[in-house]
């Protein structure tokens, strides 16, 4: 299989990786040259448990270099959704998908307004990674990925996808409502990455003190009534789960983390602004989620000139 990943850093690279090892036709596609130029010269490192594998990928930096795909996975951060969209739509063949991963509220209706919505796949996965320089990242643990087309109109690619992720070492499930999955992961990000962010501390720390995971409970309540409000109905045990992953990720910092670790922009709009947004069009309050909205987005606006 054809397939080109837009986005090639932490999690774009480890997939590309798993997928290039298993014997697929990846091509590596990322806006940071000294990646790129790492990945060419040296192969793409990820290191898993101590030890550093490489793989030589092509890649590139030139949106212009276009390889026609199969399978376009779109690995951006949310706030690059639509410009990667339309880059997918140049590099798809004729009956190609388009496959999201992201992080984030909204995502897939964006590539679905310039991508067919047939052709367009949504899904979750538990991977994580972490990028430790250019060309080299790190390996943060493991877990499913699920997967399911947008438009809920069956096709029967989506198996071949799911096959071809499985045989690549990544195990990937077919779900019928990815609607329900997208907004369960969501919760699960309003309840780490915005706090983790702010407060500098991993992800198994929001369980050490008793504020921090009353917090944890008020943001995610938020987020569960607004879900309802908008015909979702989440889990009874959703902050049990959130507090499960936080476990399982214990040592880990959350992708929103690493971000404002490394003075970048962050997918705050996507996730807790997400609910906000969602809240005030059935005209509820979501103070809590508002207010660590509010506060990301301060912080990332004030970024020392230079280190964006």
């Amino acid at each position: 299989m054809d397939i080109t990943f837009i986005g090639s850093g932490a999690m774009g690279g480890l997939f590309g990786y798993f997928l290039a090892r298993s014997g697929q036709n990846v091509f590596l596609m990322d806006i940071w040259e000294d990646h790129v130029s790492a990945i060419n010269s040296q192969g793409l490192g990820v290191e898993f448990d101590g030890k550093i594998n490489r793989m030589d990928i092509p890649a590139s930096s030139d949106m212009n270099d276009i390889r026609k795909s199969d399978l376009v996975i779109i690995f951006v951060k949310s706030t690059q959704t639509e410009q990667a969209a339309v880059q997918a739509l140049k590099y798809l063949k004729d009956e190609g998908l388009v496959l999201t991963l992201q992080n984030g509220m909204g995502n897939a209706d964006k590539i679905s307004q310039v991508v067919h919505p047939d052709k367009v796949i949504a899904g979750t996965t538990s991977h994580g990674a972490t990028i430790l320089g250019p060309g080299l990242i790190r390996h943060a643990g493991a877990g499913p990925t699920l997967i399911g087309m947008w438009s809920e109109k069956n096709n029967t690619e989506l198996a071949t996808v799911k096959n071809v992720f499985c045989n690549a070492g990544i195990d990937t499930r077919i779900e019928d409502n990815i609607h329900l999955i997208i907004w369960k992961k969501l919760i699960i990000n309003v309840g780490i990455n915005a706090i983790t962010a702010l407060t500098g501390i991993k992800n198994g720390k929001i369980m050490d003190s008793p504020p921090t995971g009353e917090l944890v409970r008020m943001v995610v309540k938020e987020a569960c009534d607004v879900a309802l409000a908008h015909g979702m109905k989440l889990p009874d045990d959703i902050v049990d789960q959130v507090f499960t992953i936080a476990t399982a990720t214990g040592l880990n910092r959350s992708s929103m983390g690493q971000d404002v670790d490394h003075k970048r922009l962050t997918e705050i709009d996507a996730i807790n602004g997400a609910i906000v947004s969602l809240a005030q069009k059935k005209g509820m309050r979501v103070p809590a989620n508002q207010t660590l909205t509010a506060l990301v987005q301060t912080l990332q606006t004030n970024y020392k000139e230079g280190e964006k």
